[in-house]
């Protein structure tokens, strides 16, 4: 995942005060738990918990409740019943369903949010077993796409919540009919250009998204609260923050590092995850004054003075006036202005997004097999013919590796696939 630029002299660059450490210690040394506020109240009986899904059949005896599994989370006082109810009714959306959307995912799912929306036009590879927790060797072996191989783990430890995976690429055509229904988006994709898509939206429609990152060993975060919809009763009351132009006005231009080129520490990845989930919790509870209004950023494997964990914060507590985006309302990433139908897509690969229109697999496997070895499912079709192997989403969607050149990704696409 592309690590962020460093941001304009807008913002200040502070780190966390000595006074937290402090505190900290006293904690550890005095053993007094500290004091939690509680989340609103919702009014509702114990009962209201919704009960686990009946949809696997297994007698009433067996069934798992949900009193019996998040107890432990509703003894937090932070939390409490009527946290855990109001988890029970939210829905998150998860863009992009790597090593952070995975493990924020697997969170999200443990914690009893009611309906998960998963976002990922990827598919399954053995170099993500390394960090993506909620994928196996199998699912590697069968290239499945990540939004379905992580719908079909979460049913294997939470069958009580619903799970909606949706095998896409997040653009400007279908971004309002995925996000709508989501009181929240958690970022957990890979470039810029989908991000700066996200923070048009989210600022067009007044929904929360919090911001994660990680690469090496580094892993940020960043909670962007735009203004609220006055005319929504429903939408939980904050203060807006910063959102993500007006603490980086531009996208990074030349050549930034990713997880292919500088590699991934999955301590990083989960790292991020942790702290975008807690961030999560706190909104969905009813707490967003709770929230933390920084971009936080650690460097896990350097540190800095005297062995301290390296890390910053950069203030996000309020907007900036002259912002193009949350300030003058020019949504042009949302627009689709100069969006390209054709995009690198790490590892030596290119995507060809250009094309929507279905795509009959078992046709395409007969047309494609004197050339090369064809493997398919209900979810993707595989064409491998060296040096190249090209994967053919049911939409026409495709990824080209083997290759960095968009010229010869077409060609490969017009020539197998057609134009």
């Amino acid at each position: 995942m592309p690590k962020l630029p460093h941001p304009s002299a807008r913002p200040t660059l502070r780190t966390v005060p000595s006074l937290y450490y402090e505190q900290a210690a006293f904690f550890v040394l005095s053993n007094s738990p500290p004091v939690y506020p509680m989340p609103p109240s919702t009014n509702l009986p114990e009962s209201a918990l919704p009960e686990a899904s009946t949809s696997t059949q297994t007698s009433p005896a067996s069934r798992i409740t949900d009193q019996d599994r998040y107890s432990r989370q509703i003894l937090f006082p932070g939390i409490g019943l009527s946290g855990q109810q109001l988890l029970a009714s939210s829905h998150v959306a998860i863009i992009g369903c790597g090593a952070t959307g995975a493990a924020a995912a697997s969170l999200l799912a443990r914690a009893g949010v009611g309906t998960l929306t998963l976002i990922d036009r990827d598919f399954v590879e053995p170099s993500n077993l390394q960090r993506q927790i909620l994928f196996d060797e199998s699912d590697a072996l069968q290239s499945l796409p990540k939004a379905e191989a992580a719908r079909r783990k979460i049913a294997l430890f939470n069958s009580s919540i619903a799970v909606i995976p949706h095998i896409a690429d997040l653009v400007p055509a279908n971004i309002h009919q995925l996000l709508a229904p989501a009181h929240l988006v958690l970022d957990a994709t890979d470039n810029f250009e989908t991000r700066y898509l996200l923070n048009d939206y989210a600022v067009q429609q007044s929904k929360p998204w919090i911001y994660a990152a990680a690469i090496g060993a580094y892993a940020a975060t960043m909670n962007i609260l735009p203004q609220p919809d006055p005319a929504n009763s429903l939408q939980v009351a904050y203060s807006p923050t910063a959102c993500l132009a007006c603490i980086f006005p531009k996208p990074p231009s030349g050549p930034v590092e990713t997880c292919d080129t500088a590699g991934i520490l999955s301590t990083a990845v989960n790292l991020a995850a942790s702290l975008q989930v807690t961030e999560a919790l706190k909104l969905l509870t009813g707490q967003s004054h709770l929230m933390r209004r920084t971009l936080l950023s650690f460097d896990l494997w350097n540190p800095e003075g005297q062995a301290t964990l390296a890390h910053s914060e950069i203030n996000t507590a309020s907007p900036h006036p002259d912002c193009t985006v949350c300030g003058q309302r020019l949504f042009t990433h949302l627009a689709g202005e100069g969006r390209p139908h054709i995009t690198l897509c790490g590892r030596n690969s290119v995507q060809i997004h250009e094309h929507h229109r279905p795509v009959d697999f078992a046709a395409m496997r007969a047309r494609l097999a004197p050339h090369g070895v064809v493997r398919f499912n209900d979810l993707l079709l595989r064409f491998e013919r060296p040096p190249h192997t090209l994967t053919l989403f049911s939409d026409g969607r495709a990824i080209i590796q083997g290759t960095t050149d968009v010229t010869l990704a077409r060609s490969l696409y017009a020539r197998f696939i057609g134009s």
